[in-house]
């Protein structure tokens, strides 16, 4: 039973009463990229926006993004939960409702935010529920985080076409990804920044369903 309890709990989010206290002060972070030396916090440029993509750990969704012309810097944090301010190990508990979440800040002049998340949805696998392959939880759930009305239509419209390539390859899942206005991000600590460029050994890649997007995005 005590096995059982703690897989729902890992699956399940908590509700207001159950979720961790966390804390009023920002957790201790980085200060700049360790890649590209560019500050992991606003204020940002005039010009530049940010989009907040979930899709597995976070250490292997990063480095997806960073090297992109047009993303201007990323960072690693928490979304879509409840607890202030909360920690990696508070996080992993599954008791504050975060999920790991990438920050992409981008230049939509070089990257528009259609080619963002043509990458997401082929790099991840967002038919599946509260995981990404071996990895159970809701903090590893899918989830678009966005940061403008623009973002929102333009989230729900590439999830449709997804969901009818999907259909059209014979795939008979169905997308799961959390879609909705973005909330608080919290960064993770400097030892979960650009993690993969920090340790440079051989990581797990995102596994995606191998289904592409129509090209004309």
């Amino acid at each position: 039973m005590f096995l059982v309890e703690m897989f729902q709990r890992k699956t399940t989010m908590p509700t207001a009463a159950e979720a961790l206290a966390g804390r009023a002060e920002p957790i201790e972070t980085a200060a700049l990229h360790f890649v590209t030396n560019q500050p992991l916090k606003p204020p940002f440029a005039d010009g530049l926006e940010i989009a907040y993509f979930a899709m597995g750990r976070f250490s292997v969704a990063e480095k997806l993004f960073w090297a992109l012309p047009g993303v201007h810097v990323t960072a690693t944090g928490y979304a879509g939960g409840l607890t202030p301010n909360p920690t990696y190990q508070e996080v992993l508990s599954s008791l504050t409702g975060h999920t790991q979440t990438v920050m992409v800040v981008f230049d939509p002049g070089e990257l528009s935010y259609e080619a963002l998340l043509k990458l997401f949805f082929e790099r991840h696998d967002p038919t599946k529920v509260m995981r990404q392959g071996n990895d159970i939880g809701t903090i590893f759930r899918s989830a678009i985080f966005t940061t403008s009305d623009a973002q929102l239509a333009q989230a729900k419209q590439v999830r449709d076409d997804y969901q009818a390539a999907l259909e059209q390859a014979g795939h008979t899942g169905r997308i799961v990804t959390e879609i909705g206005p973005a909330a608080a991000f919290y960064h993770a600590e400097a030892s979960h920044q650009q993690h993969a460029a920090r340790n440079t050994g051989s990581q797990p890649g995102s596994k995606g369903t191998g289904v592409r997007l129509p090209d004309h995005l």
